[in-house]
């Protein structure tokens, strides 16, 4: 038994020795080395701007109300974080809510055209065209029709963040092989089964490429929508500060717009990976 053992472990050993081995082995350390090294380049760069920043707001020739410096915003930040937890809760809720009214009617228009051929010649160039006005002209109109409450922030993330979303479904829809829509026609497979089994798995990789954009607006969205009025909300308070040329706590809700932004692009990730098993098999 001690025998077998033996050579069953000279074999192994002898196999991690081999010239290919090692260079796999070599292959897989430099990957990850590069990698690491990608992920960090960024992140020196910003630390070098932050540097650069404290330097010209400490020498003094542009006054601190108008340029407040990186330290004077995280120390600002740390005492304002827990006056801005109201106001982060309603841009979240505004957000989440404009992100799952777009995506509902992003999955029914996307594959209304893509079951209806005239319709979808009818409404894609609107689609398009709607983009073309800036929603910061949009966002006053809201206001008039259905006054400061949360619906005019609401449609204004709907509107910012469908378009991504159902033009990215709709191609990952039009990228299907024919060969296989063919072979399911051969199979009198019905127009649900072929959704359901080809469409909207070649079609899920585009639709959540469109769900990561989508999601990082849905915070800008909503912000621009509180900018023009209401009562709380992100938006609402850097517009108050800003009056005050309180220019510190500015840059803190600036601050937290990014991480909330990231934080939700995460989120889609998340999802996104359990959703699709066989990123996981890559991942491995």
């Amino acid at each position: 038994m001690r025998k077998l053992q033996n050579t069953e472990g000279s074999k192994d050993r002898e196999a991690n020795e081999k010239p290919g081995n090692w260079k796999v082995n070599f292959n897989k350390n430099a990957n990850m080395i590069k990698q690491t090294v990608d992920k960090s380049i960024s992140m020196v760069f910003l630390i070098l701007l932050l540097i650069l920043w404290q330097i010209i707001s400490s020498v003094g020739s542009i006054p601190k109300y108008i340029l407040p410096s990186p330290l004077d915003v995280g120390i600002t930040f740390v005492k304002v974080l827990p006056d801005l937890k109201d106001h982060l809760l309603t841009t979240l809720w505004e957000a989440i809510v404009g992100i799952v009214i777009s995506i509902i009617v992003s999955f029914v228009l996307a594959v209304l055209m893509d079951s209806i051929a005239f319709f979808k010649k009818a409404i894609y160039p609107i689609l398009i065209l709607s983009q073309t006005i800036p929603i910061i002209a949009l966002a006053p109109l809201f206001i008039i029709w259905f006054g400061f409450g949360l619906i005019p922030k609401i449609l204004v993330v709907t509107l910012v963040c469908f378009f991504p979303i159902v033009v990215s479904f709709v191609d990952g829809m039009d990228s299907v092989d024919s060969d296989l829509l063919n072979l399911m026609k051969s199979m009198k497979a019905s127009k649900l089964m072929v959704f359901r089994h080809i469409k909207l798995p070649a079609a899920i990789v585009s639709f959540f490429s469109g769900l990561r954009i989508a999601m990082t607006y849905s915070v800008m969205g909503a912000v621009i929508g509180e900018w023009l009025g209401g009562e709380k909300g992100l938006g609402v308070y850097m517009m108050r500060v800003k009056h005050s040329y309180s220019l510190d706590k500015f840059f803190a809700a600036i601050i937290v717009i990014v991480v909330l932004s990231m934080l939700l692009f995460k989120l889609i990730s998340l999802i996104e990976y359990f959703c699709m098993p066989w990123k996981k098999v890559k991942a491995r």
